[in-house]
């Protein structure tokens, strides 16, 4: 009986929730729909009710409801979510970069949980807290069987309030116990900016959280301070997006103020709005070439794109994920908040470049195809070259990612090359500045000699490429017949460890030696290192200081291509919306 009054009180609360939502949509004027709104909300109600009272076994309401709110916003775009209020601080953490805790990654590490990285100036690192450091306990509360996520908590909390870390350290005999404060840590957007070479610039830009804008803005000054500087290199890849006003802020610091950077529009008439740079420009001259990836994304699609439209910089790379989607966060009961697709944007040409084909999305939620009648070709605003919607944003010089070798891949995700880096830096007090960082050949040997007795095996393409042809052969009957014309060419290609550590040795250090530079120079360190051997970034430098290719791709008028077919466009002039 009291089960049955604790449901009826639930589904008051729950009823008095779909009546507010209901005025809502009222307020919203939606009139036309309100009758089926509200019929299929009753319907839903009283579904719940039912189900919770009668159901065989007990019931778990929360978990029924967030199942059935899930399974509905799955079916309108990726980026519709609800955000219960046990999810809040870590939505609050996307959106701001800022958390209460010591400032570090951890990581799991077999049965282990370690400290991955420290930030740099952080409470951790000042407490000297170190990559390879495995914790034992907080505040005398072992971690052992404790996932990341529960560590994580563990670590997180107020600021100014105490934690203490016991520890196990590499070369040390006994446990270390480390009293830290934690503080309110914001990340930082920009990661690394510095030279490159004499005269070209590279600002690594990782995220759109509040006042990413400045901060770019902030890195742009300093560079402009070496009399030097005239080319930028501008890293997007891997960069999820975040604030639209912070990728407003940051195309105006390169364009002119009053240009058109970005509209939206949506169902509400007030999210049709078109955004224009307001401030003076920082930089209007400078050659500029944009990265993007698959991983680029949302704002930074906004960045590149615009940049593009308004052909101020050379984008390179691959093409971008392609959301063009616009949330807005709205409250609801207990504290949860829905984070829901209110408009779409459109760069300056006029295309949106949003993947329209859902249907067809990657794991990661990116699109490889696009069917033909969905795509329409644009015009640049300054040159008329053309630019494709439906798709991300498509490079003006096209690269294939970079990939490593299967046995540099086997290393990382065993991390060997991790535990070398941990015990390096025990015997290692110092190094040189991370860009003049080598290792040397006897300390390849040593690494070599590190993981001699450990397991790192690995499949070779050649291998898999076999594997599948013997599986053909078999289907076919086949197999019998050349088995031991098979066996000779399987015992010819099998691929040997110790040749392979040899034939990758430059690909291996590199790797390395960002993974060292790291452990004394943070992130800076690991991107200053890793940038020496970026192939991404080489063909960058290539364009800058080559003037006239530089100038070729942003004045070349080509005939209409699809950035996935070779099939011709009719292109849309957003001046006159016309055909031609």
């Amino acid at each position: 009986m009291k089960k049955l009054e604790n449901i009826s009180r639930r589904m008051k609360i729950l009823m008095l929730v779909l009546a507010l939502a209901g005025t809502a949509v009222i307020t919203y004027s939606f009139t036309d729909n309100y009758f089926e709104v509200s019929k299929n909300l009753d319907i839903f109600a009283t579904l719940f009710k039912e189900l919770n009272s009668h159901y065989v076994d007990d019931t778990n309401p929360g978990e029924l409801m967030k199942k059935g709110i899930d399974e509905m916003l799955e079916s309108l775009d990726p980026y519709t979510n609800y955000i219960p209020e046990s999810d809040i601080e870590d939505y609050k953490y996307m959106m701001t970069g800022q958390y209460g805790g010591i400032g570090a990654l951890i990581r799991q590490h077999g049965e282990k949980i370690m400290i991955a990285e420290p930030y740099e100036g952080k409470p951790a690192q000042m407490a000297d807290l170190r990559a390879g450091d495995v914790i034992l306990e907080v505040n005398g509360v072992s971690v052992k069987g404790k996932k990341t996520d529960e560590v994580s908590k563990m670590l997180k909390g107020s600021p100014k309030t105490e934690v203490k870390v016991m520890i196990e350290r590499e070369g040390e005999k006994k446990a270390l116990e480390k009293t830290i404060i934690r503080e309110e840590i914001k990340i930082p957007s920009v990661s690394y900016s510095g030279m490159l070479n004499e005269h070209v610039g590279y600002i690594k830009l990782t995220g759109f959280t509040e006042n990413a804008g400045l901060e770019v803005k902030a890195a742009l000054l300093e560079l402009k301070k070496n009399p030097q500087f005239n080319y930028l290199v501008f890293d997007l890849r891997n960069n999820p997006g975040g604030l639209l006003k912070e990728a407003i802020d940051i195309v105006n610091l390169f364009v002119s103020k009053g240009q058109d950077i970005v509209s939206t529009k949506g169902k509400i008439k007030d999210w049709d709005k078109t955004h224009t740079a307001t401030n003076a420009p920082v930089d209007t001259l400078t050659p500029v070439v944009v990265l993007v990836n698959r991983g680029s994304a949302s704002a930074s699609e906004i960045v590149s794109g615009a940049l593009q439209d308004l052909d101020r910089a050379v984008i390179i790379g691959q093409r971008s994920f392609g959301k063009g989607l616009v949330q807005q966060t709205l409250p609801l009961s207990y504290n949860a908040q829905l984070k829901v697709t209110v408009a779409k944007y459109y760069i300056p040409s006029g295309r949106c470049i949003q993947a329209l084909n859902y249907s067809h999305r990657n794991e990661d939620g990116s699109v490889d195809k696009v069917p033909d009648s969905l795509i329409t070709a644009f015009r640049t605003v300054k040159n008329g070259r053309i630019v494709y919607d439906g798709a991300g944003i498509a490079p003006d010089v096209a690269l294939d990612p970079q990939k490593y070798a299967n046995i540099s891949v086997s290393l990382m995700n065993k991390s060997y090359v991790f535990d070398f880096a941990t015990q390096y830096r025990c015997s290692h007090p110092s190094i040189p500045a991370a860009k003049d960082f080598r290792l040397s050949d006897a300390e390849y040997r040593d690494f070599v000699a590190f993981i001699k007795d450990k397991e790192y095996d690995y499949t070779t393409k050649t291998e898999k490429l076999m594997e599948d042809l013997k599986k053909s052969a078999e289907e076919e009957k086949k197999y019998d017949a050349a088995k031991a014309e098979f066996e000779a060419l399987n015992a010819k290609i099998a691929h040997n460890k110790n040749d392979d550590l040899n034939s990758n040795k430059d690909e291996i250090k590199n790797l390395l030696e960002e993974e060292i530079a790291s452990r004394y120079y943070f992130q800076k360190g690991r991107l200053e290192s890793y940038t020496k051997t970026d192939t991404e970034v080489a063909e960058a430098l290539k364009v800058l200081t080559d003037a006239p290719r530089y100038k070729s791709i942003l004045t070349t008028i080509e005939k209409p291509t699809h950035p996935f077919h070779a099939d011709k466009f009719k292109v849309k002039d957003k001046m006159n919306g016309s055909q031609n």
